[in-house]
This record gives structure tokens, sequence and C-alpha cells, in this order.
């Protein structure tokens, strides 16, 4: 028996940045089923930081979050954890009214004439779009520092990172909350963070709480090779109806996604070859680039509450639940802000900047449906 203050379930982005920010004043453990941290839906992204993207919540902890990537704490990563890299947007003539509801409630997006959309780089077909739009302030993300330093910053706090650590039961007795793992080694605390992604409905069964009814959806990439185009200072180019989008990859590679969302019960999620030739038929509808080989494919899992706002919040009829799921495409560019949420609500002090968003991400909203 090991005794803690907070347990976290998963340590995927939501789960790291929850854990690293708890750590500052409570005794935290961090556990994960698999071999590696983030080794699912966190190890599978290629986040930009885009905040006309989301719901209101998610944009609300997206934009709380922009001061920590640009700056964030002395020592957290070897080098910085974004680069800008502006994301246009084009739409063909049956998508123009969705671009300009898009400009019309946009924050920090403008117009750009379609023949800028080529003078940047991306060689879209004549007449391919009769709109564009371009939003300069967005960045790429470094994946792999953020999550690694919300992880060193908990186990510098003292958090203990129990990794190959599957809970097989969960239960609450006496207030605090118990979760055994697999070999036999139980955890306790007062407090039980369910940031287990795509697992979360079933971490939720586990601990005998009501499912959110989480929907985990799969999301396919690919890697080409642009041919005699170097895309290294291309924007992310997408549609308005966010059918397929690209963006420069590994220097001179270029990602291609068809932007799919495939309902999918959680697990190790494969692509889909159909969803390789769908990415390629549409990027090529835009954009003229050759495709003769696909040098790298993989998926993820993307899960979304039933409204595809975040639910992070303690749960009204389980004391000391604490939901942390559905981040969906959101979980990376959020996460800064979102692990101070979770640390202040379970602190009972909520940062003032952050209180407008407690209503818009609590979880009793789903409790009717559950009921």
């Amino acid at each position: 028996m090991e005794s803690f203050d907070v347990l976290v379930i998963g340590a995927g982005i939501a789960g790291a940045t929850a854990a690293a920010h708890c750590a500052a004043t409570a005794r935290v453990a961090l556990m994960e089923a698999e071999e590696t941290a983030g080794f699912h839906s966190t190890g599978r992204s290629a986040a930009i930081w885009i905040q006309n993207y989301g719901p209101p919540d998610v944009r609300r902890l997206s934009a709380a979050s922009r001061a920590f990537f640009a700056a964030p704490p002395a020592g957290f990563a070897a080098g910085p954890l974004f680069a800008r890299r502006p994301v246009v947007t084009v739409a063909p003539a049956g998508q123009a009214a969705v671009m300009q509801a898009m400009l019309s409630e946009g924050e920090g997006l403008e117009p750009l004439p379609v023949a800028e959309v080529a003078a940047m780089g991306p060689p879209l077909r004549p007449g391919y779009a009769v709109a564009a739009a371009i939003e300069r302030d967005a960045f790429d993300i470094d994946v792999a520092a953020l999550h690694a330093g919300f992880l060193k910053a908990a186990r510098a706090a003292g958090g203990v990172l129990a990794l190959r650590t599957r809970a097989g039961r969960i239960w609450h007795d006496r207030g605090l909350w118990h979760a055994a793992a697999t070999d036999g080694t139980v955890f306790r605390g007062r407090v039980l963070v369910n940031a287990a992604g795509a697992w979360g409905d079933e971490v939720a069964a586990l601990a005998g709480v009501a499912p959110i009814g989480l929907q985990p959806k799969r999301r396919t990439a690919l890697i080409i090779d642009p041919g005699q185009h170097d895309c290294s200072a291309w924007p992310l180019v997408g549609d308005a109806a966010h059918s397929w989008y690209v963006r420069p990859e590994a220097r001179r590679k270029l990602m291609v996604s068809p932007a799919d969302e495939t309902d999918m019960p959680p697990h190790d999620v494969q692509p889909d070859e159909l969803d390789i030739a769908i990415a390629i038929d549409r990027m090529q509808q835009a954009l003229d680039i050759p495709v003769t080989r696909v040098e790298h494919r993989w998926a993820g899992l993307r899960s979304f509450t039933p409204d595809r706002s975040l639910a992070i919040g303690f749960d009204p009829d389980a004391p000391g639940f604490l939901w942390m799921i559905g981040q969906g495409g959101y979980g990376i560019q959020t996460a800064p802000a979102a692990g101070r949420l979770v640390a202040g609500l379970v602190a009972g002090a909520v940062a003032e900047a952050l209180m407008p968003v407690v209503p818009l991400v609590d979880p009793a909203r789903f409790r009717s449906a559950r009921a």
C-alpha cells in the first residue's frame, strides 16, 4: 500500500500536466499502463497551436496556455517549445459560406488573397479556391519536449511515475481512492484524476462511476516527399470544411491528413488504407503535388465528450473523482492551462483567470444523461 494525496491515471499529456501542477503542493502518483508514457495519442500528435480551433472552452484554455509556450519555466525544456507557422485556410466555392462564418467569428483571422497562397509556397491548383484566410499567430509545438517537461517537473516535485502499472481495480473507502495495480501494489489518495484518454469511461467503470459517454475517434496521418518542393517554410494548409490538411514535417517532408473522425473503441489504433487514399486524393485536388510513395503512416485516437467540450472537474456523484478527459484534438495546445485548472480544483483555489472556464468544462453537465 502506497499513500499519496493525488492519484493520476494515465501519463499522456493530460495526466502529465495534471501531475506536474498538482505535485507543487501535493504528493502525486502517476499510474501508466504502458511501458512508456504517452504511448498512444500524445506520442502520435503533431500539434500546432491555433487560437481559432475548437469550442469556447478550448479557445479560452488555449489562449491561457500561450504564455507558457512562449516562455516556459527555466529548465523545463532544452530548447524552445514552439516555432511560428501560420495557418492558411482555403475554401472551394461550396465552402464559401463556411469561410465567411470563420472570418466573422474568428480572432486574429484575416482574409488572404487566393493568389498569395501559392506565393507562400504551396502549389495551389488554379480554380480550386474562391477564398482564403490566414491566422498568422499560430505555431508548431514540440510535443515530445512539452510532455517530457511536465513529467520531469512532476518527478522533481516528488511525484512518482509508475509505468507498467495498469489499474485492475479501483474503489473508494473511508474518504480515500484506492487503485490496485495488476502486480498487487495498491495506490491510494484523497483525489483520483481520471486522465486515461480514450480509456476514460473504462477507468470510470472500474471505479463504479457512471460514464460520461466518451467517444474515441480515429485520426489518420501520413508522410510524403513533396518532390521538387521545399516545404519547410510553408504554412499549415487545409480547407474550410476541415476535410484535409497538410503541414511541413521533419524538414523537407509533408504530413497529410484527411482530418478523419471515425468512431473507434479504445485500442492501439492503426491507419486504414482507405483513409490514406482519401487523404492523398483530397490533398491533390487542391495542391499540385505528385505522390509516388507514402514514407510513413500512423493513426491516433482523439476522444470527445458528447458535446465535444472538455470534461475537467469533480464528478458530482463520486467524491474526490476528478475527470480530465475529452481533449479531442486540443489536448496539447490547452495542456499548460488545463493542468493549472486541475491543480486549482484539487486545492480548492482556481486561478481567477481560469474561473470562466470552470462551468464550461464541468462534468456535472452530463449528469441527467447518465442517470
